[in-house]
């Protein structure tokens, strides 16, 4: 009379479960980028620096216009870099709010189906407490009967 309890809707709960997993490795490889982006942009500001270090140290030195203008150029170019990669921090950034957001949406999505399935597994336990229940009152019922006959 025990049938075994089976969710109808298990492969869905299972995909939904796989969504959710590629979801999470999907945040952590962008938040694997974001510190690479945090480790460009530390190296770019440091770069600004010895840039501009070395136009401080030039400046009491005498030099070409050349010379100045190579040095100017350095500490723009560098600047630049920075800005871009700040930039590129800021992109990766958005990424990883983006992944962020979906990684709940899918445990969201994932765990109404485990609530669902609890909810269904509560059911059927119920229904065969139920079916356990009237086939022991039918027996209890038919025993008694059998006792009245016999007396």
């Amino acid at each position: 009379m025990d049938r075994p309890f089976t969710f109808k809707l298990e492969r869905v709960r299972a995909l939904r479960e796989r969504k959710e997993d590629l979801a999470k490795e999907e945040l952590a490889a962008s938040l694997a980028m974001r510190l690479r982006g945090e480790a460009m942009l530390r190296a770019a500001a440091e770069s600004v620096e010895q840039a501009r270090g070395v136009q401080r140290s030039a400046a009491g030195a005498p030099m070409t216009a050349a010379e100045l203008q190579a040095a100017q150029a350095y500490l723009e170019r560098t600047e630049r870099e920075r800005e871009s990669a700040s930039l590129d921090l800021d992109r990766r950034d958005a990424e990883v709010d983006s992944r962020r957001m979906a990684l709940q949406n899918a445990a969201r999505e994932r765990e109404v189906l485990e609530r669902l399935k609890e909810r269904r597994r509560v059911e059927h336990v119920r229904e065969e407490n139920r079916r356990e229940g009237a086939a022991l009152d039918e027996m209890a019922i038919t025993m008694h009967r059998r006792a009245g006959y016999a007396a």
